[in-house]
């Protein structure tokens, strides 16, 4: 994934990281939606912010930095 292609800031929702293939959405990074909120409530990936009732985001700093860091991992 191009890391550039993300807004160093502001807020993305969900369908835009892991995608949506009915609104032709490429992913940020590859997960079921599923597997993604698992992963969020466990502290795997970055934290929600709640926006109102029904409205979840991500700062978008916060998914490149993740990006970033998955990486570093691979590059050790």
């Amino acid at each position: 994934m191009q890391v550039h292609l993300i807004p160093s800031e502001g807020f993305l929702r969900l369908e835009q990281i892991i995608g949506n293939k009915k609104k032709n959405i490429p992913p940020i990074i590859p997960i079921c939606r599923t597997s993604w909120l698992a992963g969020v409530d466990e502290g795997i990936y970055p934290p929600k912010i709640h926006l109102g009732a029904r409205t979840v985001v991500w700062r978008a700093k916060d998914i490149i930095d993740f990006i970033e860091k998955q990486g570093s991992k691979n590059d050790v």
